[in-house]
């Protein structure tokens, strides 16, 4: 229990030292300006199989591990956007919005790198065609995903007909829709800790990171959730208007910060199961000389 209190204290101070508090709100206010521009981009390329609607359902989808009383608003505010935006993957909007999707991608792995102690030696134009490529591929494996969404439920009633069982399972589509949900989440995190920073790192020395990051969001995202369902209306006194996008930017805020954190922890118990490992060495080195020492006594 010392050791690990140890390791989070020492990630905790890496963290304030690496200005994470900073690049927090950085990712948060370039997450927040990338999620309309892909939400675009993801109609654009739906309209293309015709599947007009499949953005929105992706969108509820998305926002499912979201407090309710923050993905409501952005969920309506999304459907708003992509109700009267045009569709045509071609466009210049189009472009520009893949453009400022892939900034919140180029945030995200700033924060790793400095959470990582990695030095970026890669050319920015290729790095901002990579983080284009996770953007575009994110948006196919999301429409994907949302053909299953959609279609799912469709399946099932078809299927019920014939089985009526299957009509008791309608009741744990919600908790089947959080799991995928939180699978994705999970699968996102294993890709943007693996491969987005610089350097390498096993996927055994990233899953610490990942799982404190889930668990604290989990917990962070049901504090956040009681505190709105109480005192939403401060909000809406102190930002009118504004107020949703307030709610999302801080939600958004918290969120950076315990994603960063994460590569934190990876890091600070790397670095301690290094000195474990040279410690173990120089003692053996040691008991080594001490023993030839003797025979040659």
């Amino acid at each position: 229990m010392r050791r690990l209190f140890q390791i989070v204290s020492e990630a905790f101070d890496h963290f304030n030292n690496d200005d994470a508090w900073a690049i927090a709100s950085h990712i948060a206010l370039s997450v927040l300006m990338a999620m309309f521009p892909f939400f675009i981009v993801l109609t654009s390329i739906a309209s293309l199989f015709d599947f007009r609607n499949l953005a929105d359902e992706v969108a509820k989808f998305l926002l499912a591990t979201w407090p309710e009383e923050v993905a409501k608003p952005m969920v309506l505010e999304i459907h708003n956007v992509l109700s009267t935006s045009h569709t045509g993957v071609l466009t210049v909007g189009a472009v520009l919005a893949v453009f400022f999707a892939s900034s919140g991608v180029e945030s995200l792995r700033i924060g790793l790198n400095r959470a990582y102690g990695e030095t970026e030696l890669r050319h920015w134009f290729v790095l901002r065609l990579e983080s284009i490529v996770y953007v575009l591929v994110a948006a196919v494996a999301m429409l994907a995903l949302g053909i299953l969404i959609v279609l799912g439920p469709l399946l099932l009633r078809a299927a019920a007909q014939f089985a009526p069982w299957l009509d008791e399972i309608q009741g744990t589509l919600t908790v089947a829709r959080f799991t995928v949900a939180s699978a994705v989440l999970i699968v996102a995190l294993l890709v943007v800790h693996k491969w987005l920073p610089a350097g390498h790192r096993r996927f055994v020395d990233i899953l610490p990171g990942i799982l404190a990051t889930l668990l604290l969001w989990l917990g962070m995202g049901i504090a956040f959730g009681r505190y709105l369902a109480q005192y939403s209306s401060s909000y809406v006194n102190y930002y009118a208007g504004l107020a949703s996008v307030m709610m999302a930017l801080v939600f958004l805020y918290w969120t950076a910060s315990i994603f960063i954190f994460g590569g934190e922890l990876n890091s600070a118990l790397a670095r301690h199961i290094r000195a474990a490992r040279e410690e173990k060495a120089a003692r053996s080195g040691q008991h080594h000389h001490h023993h030839d020492h003797r025979k040659r006594r």
